[in-house]
């Protein structure tokens, strides 16, 4: 009699995520290869960040502050919030699965777009509630399609603001009008993942206030992308003191290390650090812009650091070619890519070899 799994796994693929610069070098024999695949901060981290993991390098044998004390403090202090309302996961993706955890019975029904952040139908389908999917319109979330596909079953709803991987967003306006209209019963997770890089004014800047007003608001935010902190696996979470609460009974003891929590500590403070990522987005973005109009490529407005667009050509046959030169980046569907925008060195050799692929 053979090993029998659960059954919510037999429609389950694993996460797939950006091919490490090692193994590209290997496959192609190649000395030098840029990944603009995983949407990392081209910069690394802060350097105070750096200085304060090799000061706590001689607490490696010890377990990490399973409370993550201080770094809830830092938090409390920096986005005048209460600590009572704060939970710290080793990266969003960890997050996303312990709400499945904590709110999903089988047969529930969880709302998200048709292309957005994978790990929402993942840890939906994982927990054997049933995932209602809702298409964008023009790469942006359709909010009242969304409204339209609640029924009594749906018990969460997942938002990506701005979205990966189409790089959009919905105003705060549309965010406030969409929460008034929600039932109160159901949960709203808004993933604010790429918040930091978010040029237009209309965008909700600081959605911490509306969690008083909606109890049923969870506020997923990460030191992965601006912060520079992906390889530390680092991300909080803000919603009522009842909602961490419970988190709080699915989550693992010790789930972020030590050398995360004070990364994260020594990052919130550099300002200047997260001022020149933000800048250097911009400049990288007008400028992969500025080279898709010349090549008469169809993108997505983008308001991240990354950028959805259409290669005219095969997405998986790009990546494949552009990995031969050196070049990592996401295949989507279709002809549909996404790129991370990078140094502006690393913009120019990519559109270099976008060329030499696509024969312009």
């Amino acid at each position: 009699m053979s090993i029998q799994f659960r059954e919510e796994l037999a429609n389950l693929s694993p996460y797939k995520p950006g091919r490490p610069i090692d193994d590209v070098k290997r496959e192609y024999g190649l000395q030098d290869v840029i990944k603009l695949a995983s949407n990392e901060n081209p910069f690394g981290c802060s350097p105070k960040a750096i200085e304060a993991i090799k000061n706590s390098l001689n607490n490696l044998g010890l377990y990490p502050d399973g409370n993550c004390t201080l770094l809830k403090e830092a938090l409390s202090k920096k986005l005048n919030i209460s600590v009572n309302n704060i939970i710290l996961s080793s990266g969003l993706d960890e997050m996303m699965d312990l709400l499945a955890k904590t709110f999903f019975n089988k047969g529930d029904e969880a709302i998200m777009a048709d292309i957005t952040f994978p790990r929402y139908i993942a840890t939906t389908m994982m927990m054997g509630a049933k995932p209602v999917i809702v298409p964008l319109v023009n790469w942006t979330y359709d909010l009242n399609g969304i409204l339209n596909a609640i029924t009594e079953k749906t018990k969460l709803i997942w938002l990506c603001n701005p979205n990966n991987p189409t790089g959009t967003m919905f105003t705060e306006k549309e965010l406030i009008d969409f929460l008034d209209k929600v039932p109160e019963n159901i949960v709203v997770v808004y993933d604010e993942a790429y918040r930091e890089f978010v040029t237009r004014d209309d965008y909700t800047k600081d959605s911490l206030p509306l969690l008083k007003k909606y109890a049923n608001l969870i506020i997923l935010r990460t030191f992965s992308k601006i912060y520079g902190l992906a390889a530390l696996r680092v991300g909080y979470t803000m919603a009522s003191e009842e909602i961490i609460t419970n988190i709080n009974k699915v989550r693992g003891p010790f789930n972020v290390n030590t050398l995360a929590q004070v990364a994260a500590i020594a990052a919130l403070e550099d300002e200047d650090f997260l001022r020149k990522a933000y800048e250097a987005n911009v400049e990288g973005k007008e400028y992969l812009y500025k080279e898709f109009d010349k090549l008469n490529l169809e993108y997505a407005p983008s308001e991240t650091n990354h950028i959805f667009v259409n290669v005219q050509k095969d997405g998986s046959e790009v990546f494949v070619e552009l990995q031969k030169r050196g070049v990592i980046i996401r295949p989507q569907f279709g002809q549909w890519i996404r790129v991370s925008i990078g140094t502006m060195e690393e913009n120019r050799v990519f559109i270099e070899k976008l060329k030499e692929v696509l024969g312009k």
